[in-house]
């Protein structure tokens, strides 16, 4: 090796203050607020779509949660009742007051009050809320009364500022009368379907995915968490294994129709269960979600680290011991976390549902997991296609409904996920 002396200063290969070096560092830092800004920007275009979706939904949906009435006088002393008064302490007073010609004495009333074809504002179901008074107040068939009474549609719509002219012109008389006002509307939250838009509720479609999503709970969870445990913790590693292994992550990603056709086929047309109800749509959905919780709980469990179960055997526990004391408890937030995740992806299913036929219109709530039912997202598809213009508001409040229970499901995982939360 040379021992001549180096001409100049010694400059290593790390040297940061050549030039070529200050440039690359400029290079570096200007990549890295580059990268940064794009990162910003993505996460702010994500966040505009999501504004402009919440306040579109809550724009056109708040007004769905109110209903326009009409202050309807009603003699009903003159009126021409159908109604013996000893008969409404009775069982059947829902029966005899529906054969008393309500529908005529409110269509009558609507005439007296505001003119020839006074009728025409009020909603089909008027007389339902003439009924009811009746019911609350039996002696209300001695005198006159004043019963806020649903309006039409068109004259709902003209009160909010979307009606025809000839719509607004009669809310404009209506409301020179002091007789029209604009309340919320507490039947949406507990009624069921209906044809007239000012009638509709959504208490039926949220009880039935309520249903559907227990009986789909009840199946997938305890399954789906067997499972996992099995294949993670003693199933031998075979080609048989691995053929689950495949078969499982290929279910997950599986269209949700197809477990639609399959419900279809198994549930209906072989074990012949009833159509439209919720243990059917819950069988479905609990086929479409057992895969998630169980590549959710095998994710889960394998993060367990093994000096737990290293440990746990060593002081003598048994193998199912290790699994259900030590294993099971630190893997369960992951496992929760998955299967709210899982549970709030069929919640929000359509497909699979309208296959085994839960787009019937359902009246009345269900009673049970055998009734005639159906779901929230099925419910806004249905009324989404519904040619009354007075649908549309409805739709977007049972979409605001969807939303406040999906946000119920995702704020529950996480309580649970931070309650069952262990550190090691």
């Amino acid at each position: 090796m040379s021992n001549a002396p180096v001409d100049g200063p010694l400059r290593t290969p790390t040297d940061w203050k050549t030039d070529a070096m200050q440039r690359r560092i400029r290079r570096r830092y200007a990549s890295e607020r580059r990268f940064r800004l794009l990162g910003f920007g993505a996460v702010a275009l994500s966040g505009l779509f999501l504004a402009f979706l919440l306040v579109t939904m809550m724009a056109n949906g708040v007004r769905g949660f109110t209903q326009t009435r009409i202050a309807l006088p009603v003699d009903f002393v003159t009126a021409p009742i159908l109604i013996d008064p000893a008969t409404l302490d009775g069982p059947n007073v829902d029966k005899v007051l529906a054969g008393a010609g309500l529908r005529n004495v409110t269509a009558a009333a609507a005439n007296a009050a505001f003119g020839p074809g006074g009728e025409k504002l009020l909603s089909d179901g008027a007389w339902l809320k003439v009924r009811d008074a009746i019911k609350a107040d039996p002696a209300i068939l001695q005198r006159s009364a004043v019963i806020a009474v649903p309006a039409a549609t068109a004259i709902d719509l003209a009160a909010k500022g979307k009606g025809d002219p000839e719509a607004e012109a009669a809310h404009a008389r209506l409301e020179a009368k002091g007789a029209v006002s604009t309340a919320f509307d507490a039947s949406f939250l507990t009624g069921a379907d209906a044809t007239d838009p000012t009638l509709v509720g959504i208490w039926g479609a949220l009880k039935g995915s309520l249903l559907t999503m227990l009986v789909t709970l009840v199946l997938a969870f305890p399954i789906g968490v067997l499972s996992a445990i099995y294949l993670e913790e003693y199933a031998p590693r075979n080609r048989w294994t691995d053929l689950i292994e495949v078969s499982i992550n290929n279910l997950a990603a599986v269209p949700s129709i197809i477990f639609g056709l399959l419900g279809l086929a198994v549930f209906l047309n072989t074990f012949h269960l009833p159509r439209s109800a919720a243990v059917v749509g819950g069988l479905t959905l609990a086929l479409m979600t057992m895969p998630v919780i169980v590549i959710a709980g095998r994710n889960a469990i394998k993060s367990v680290p093994p000096s737990i179960r290293d440990a746990a055997l060593g002081i003598g526990a048994s193998p199912v011991q290790v699994v259900f004391h030590h294993v099971l408890p630190l893997a369960l937030p992951g496992i929760l976390t998955g299967t709210i995740i899982g549970m709030a992806r069929a919640l929000g299913e359509t497909a699979p549902l309208l296959m085994i036929g839960m787009r019937a219109f359902i009246a009345t709530p269900p009673g049970g997991v055998t009734d005639p039912a159906t779901v929230l997202p099925v419910q806004i598809f249905l009324w989404s296609d519904e040619v009354s213009r007075g649908f549309v508001e409805k739709t977007s409040a049972a979409i605001i409904v969807l939303l406040l229970f999906l946000l119920a499901m995702n704020g529950l995982a996480i309580y649970l996920r931070n309650r069952f939360e262990q550190r090691w």
